[in-house]
């Protein structure tokens, strides 16, 4: 079993012609006892949370006949007090910008500043959504290179901005599917060749945006820095977090942007009108109210990401070490030299065990779940390896 299927459209509908052949993206969604291929926090909110916001809801639920706050001002001062909470980093309402997951957040970024003429720039290995954003909003989508150990070249990447003149550079940390972290050194590198960059298409004076995505950031070891603390030096930089992951919301879908508030007026120019609704406001707001909770799990999760990392570089595959990928994140990307790591990811399946085949050939990547799911993730890796390296 693979993990795309055909996508037949009739040939009747006036599809776009550059859509013609596309699949649509997503993991694959199936029902077996271990799935640890979408990078979710397996555990589930606290019964205290989920009555927090049972109750949020039905308090908001007579109103639902109106549209919601469209600038979702409170929601906005709930994710201030977050980040100053999580990050140390204090901003203002007007700094942040919320919306249905950070995929839309991304989206909108690219309808603010992409468009026809204009280009984006990212690093390859990374999330493999960026090309579709790209696609979606007619801009010309380029890659610049990361090192051999998945760390940025910035060298590599500031003569990509010097040449190509994008509109946007794009870079996640930890990035995804490798989990490697964005130095801030480097970072800044970037930010200040941003600074002084032309964009193609643009008028005189016009400079790149530089977004960072840092879905997946409170999986970082404690200490190590977020691009946040960049962004009262930078007017040139956005950052996209999520309540997806480390905060256990994925089903919630809410995303939230942090930048200076020239970036927000712009992306508050393509959003939809009313685009977050008066449910998910709620959800969110209750959430934040148990802020503790919904991250109770995330250090273990950590040492969970760091003992199984040491794991697996202890397993070897046709007389080889497994290579591991430095993470920050809660998922890895392991194997390095794997010849049919499509047979693995299906060996695996027959065994209930749902990663990904995602990344450079010869990589596949594990999210990181319960105590249970990761013992039968390492008893299911062991024997598809040895019957692989029987064939």
């Amino acid at each position: 079993m693979s993990e795309t299927s055909s996508n037949a459209i009739p040939a009747y509908l006036p599809l776009r012609n550059d859509l013609i052949g596309e699949e649509p993206y997503g993991a694959p969604q199936l029902d077996v006892p271990v799935c640890l291929n979408v990078n979710e926090n397996p555990y589930a909110p606290e019964p205290a949370v989920v009555e927090t916001i049972a109750q949020r809801v039905k308090e908001i639920a007579p109103t639902l006949n109106r549209y919601p706050d469209r600038e979702h001002i409170a929601l906005r001062q709930a994710f201030c007090d977050y980040l100053e909470r999580e990050s140390g980093v204090k901003l203002e309402v007007d700094q942040l910008w919320g919306a249905n997951g950070s995929n839309e957040i991304m989206l909108q970024l690219f309808q603010a500043f992409g468009g026809p003429g204009r280009i984006a720039l990212s690093c390859n290995p990374t999330y493999s959504m960026y090309p579709e954003y790209a696609r979606d909003t007619f801009t010309t989508w380029k890659l610049a290179h990361r090192n051999e150990d998945f760390s940025l070249n910035v060298d590599a990447t500031i003569k990509a901005i010097e040449n190509i003149k994008p509109a946007m550079i794009v870079l996640a940390s930890p990035n995804n599917p490798t989990g490697t972290p964005l130095k801030m050194d480097d970072l800044k590198r970037v930010l200040n060749a941003a600074k002084a960059a032309e964009v193609e298409g643009a008028a005189e004076g016009v400079h790149p945006v530089v977004v960072v995505d840092e879905a997946y950031i409170e999986f970082r070891d404690p200490g190590t820095p977020t691009a946040l603390e960049l962004i009262g030096e930078y007017e040139n930089l956005a950052v996209s977090r999520t309540m997806s992951k480390a905060f256990a919301f994925a089903g919630a879908r809410v995303g939230y942007l942090a930048a200076n508030k020239g970036i927000i007026d712009c992306v508050r120019i393509v959003r939809m009108p009313y685009h977050l609704s008066a449910v998910t406001q709620a959800a969110a707001l209750a959430a934040f109210e148990h802020t503790d909770e919904q991250l109770s799990r995330v250090a273990h999760l950590r040492d969970t990401r760091n003992q199984t990392a040491a794991w697996l570089k202890e397993q070897t595959y046709k007389g080889q070490p497994l290579e591991v990928a430095e993470t920050q994140s809660n998922f890895i990307l392991f194997g390095g030299h794997f010849d049919n790591r499509d047979r693995i990811f299906d060996e695996l399946l027959q065994r209930g065990v749902l990663i990904r085949t995602v990344g450079p050939d010869g990589w596949m990547r594990v999210c990181m779940g319960t105590d249970g799911e990761m013992a039968r993730f390492r008893e299911a890796l062991v024997e598809v390896l040895r019957i692989v390296e029987q064939d």
